[in-house]
C-alpha cells in the first residue's frame, strides 16, 4: 500500500509555505517545484484549495496579475502571520520526524 499521496496530504500546507519564503509564486510554478523536489505531480484540484484556505486563514495574500499573453496569474506571498505558522508548525513537523525516525530506527529500518 501507498501512504504517500496519505503524508503528502497531511503536509502540504506545510510544504506550499515554505515554498513562498523566498518569495512570490504561482499556482503552477509551487507545484512544479514540489514536483522537482520529489513529491510527484500535483493537480490544481489538490493545490488550489490549500492556497484558498492558506489565503483565508491569513497566512498567504493573492493578488491577481492580468498577462500579455495568455491567462493572468494569482501571486501568492506569505503574510507575518504565515511566517510565524511555517516557524511553529515546521518544527512541529521536524520534531515528529525526529520521533518517526526514532522508532523506525528501532524497529531496523534505517
Amino acid at each position: 500500500m501507498d501512504r504517500r499521496s496519505s503524508w503528502l496530504k497531511g503536509v502540504l500546507d506545510l510544504l506550499v509555505l515554505a515554498g513562498l519564503t523566498e518569495g512570490e509564486s504561482y499556482g503552477y510554478a509551487l507545484a512544479a517545484r514540489l514536483d522537482e523536489a520529489g513529491f510527484g505531480r500535483i493537480k490544481g484540484g489538490t493545490l488550489y484549495p490549500v492556497l484558498n484556505r492558506l489565503e483565508e486563514a491569513g497566512l498567504v495574500v493573492a493578488e491577481f496579475r492580468a498577462a500579455e499573453k495568455g491567462p493572468g496569474r494569482r501571486y501568492y506571498h506569505l503574510t507575518d502571520q504565515g511566517r510565524a505558522v511555517l516557524a511553529e508548525q515546521g518544527a512541529a513537523w521536524l520534531e515528529f520526524d525526529a520521533s518517526v525516525r526514532e522508532v523506525l530506527r528501532k524497529g531496523g529500518i534505517g
